[in-house]
């Protein structure tokens, strides 16, 4: 039986200030779709990750088409996840002096095509 060598396209948006829970949400949306249609989905849903998430798969597919001469149009995601980045601390003043924590998190997104 012949193998067929998968051919991979990588690309990383590293600590985006976003919570990866909220990215998460629209890259379950996209894993296993193709390029063209993940294009169409991710022009029309009104998150604010979606941009970003846009560019990502973008750099990953013209990461394809340079490395192994793909038309974008065969390639799909195979991966998509966001993974927890650093965590900025600050706080909020609250009643009698005391202080609130609020954690701003970061993602690192990283798209396989």
């Amino acid at each position: 039986m012949k193998q067929i060598k998968s051919l991979e396209a990588v690309a990383f948006s590293r600590y985006i200030r976003m919570s990866p829970f909220k990215v998460r949400r629209i890259l379950d949306q996209i894993r296993g779709r193709t390029y063209e249609e993940t294009m169409i989905i991710l022009s029309f849903m009104p998150y604010k990750a979606c941009p970003v998430i846009l560019k990502t798969i973008q750099s990953a597919a013209a990461n394809a088409t340079n490395k192994y001469n793909v038309d974008p149009s065969l390639l799909f995601i195979s991966e998509a996840r966001a993974d927890a980045g650093p965590i900025l601390k600050r706080f909020r003043p609250h009643a009698q002096g005391r202080g609130f924590p609020i954690k701003k998190r970061m993602s690192h997104i990283i798209s396989l095509i």
